[in-house]
């Protein structure tokens, strides 16, 4: 029993490890939501903002000027916790392989191999709130920010909705999240 519990909880900190990995890189955090005729697809991401053409499916991309430069405070908050969730559970991944009963290392002290596991759960458990919080965080900055246009009637001929490096950063702290509940809560 205790072998197939850490085999599911370290299928799934891998999986929701690259979930966080992926969604720290990628470029589509916001995706423009205008109902008019659309020419070009639009996302906004940590790192840059990216355009595709519609017709021809050409995508150029702007970096943003630096990584220090003054950027919205939604965007340093969210890089930060998101890479701060990343070390996390990336630290909790390599803990978590070596804690496992199948793995060879420190096979002769059960105890201290538990020990492990239990940290890794405690790591990723930490992790996923913060990349949680980085990813809620944006997204309802995002919400606000449509609101208070709505709210005034202004139009700014594009409007802003969450994009899929949000939800994939959602799904990847959830389901480190449910790691973590696996190793500290039912390992025992």
């Amino acid at each position: 029993m205790s072998a197939a519990l850490q085999m599911t909880a370290f299928g799934l900190a891998l999986l929701s490890t690259l979930f966080l990995l992926l969604a720290t890189c990628t470029d589509c955090w916001m995706v423009n939501a205008d109902d008019s005729l659309e020419v070009s697809h639009k996302c906004r991401g940590l790192w840059r903002e990216c355009v595709t053409n519609m017709q021809d499916g050409v995508r150029t991309c702007d970096q943003y000027d630096s990584i220090l430069a003054d950027h919205p405070v939604k965007i340093l908050v969210t890089r930060t916790l998101l890479i701060a969730a990343d070390l996390l559970a990336g630290l909790a991944l390599a803990t978590l392989l070596l804690g496992l009963d199948c793995i060879k290392f420190l096979k002769e002290d059960p105890r201290v191999k538990l020990k492990m596991c239990y940290g890794a759960g405690v790591t990723l458990g930490l992790g996923s709130i913060l990349g949680l919080v980085g990813s809620v965080w944006y997204a309802v900055d995002v919400y606000v920010e449509r609101a208070t246009l709505v709210s005034r009637n202004i139009f700014l001929g594009v409007h802003y909705d969450f994009g899929w490096s949000c939800w994939l950063g959602m799904a990847g702290s959830t389901g480190c999240f449910m790691a973590s509940v696996l190793l500290t809560c039912c390992l025992y």
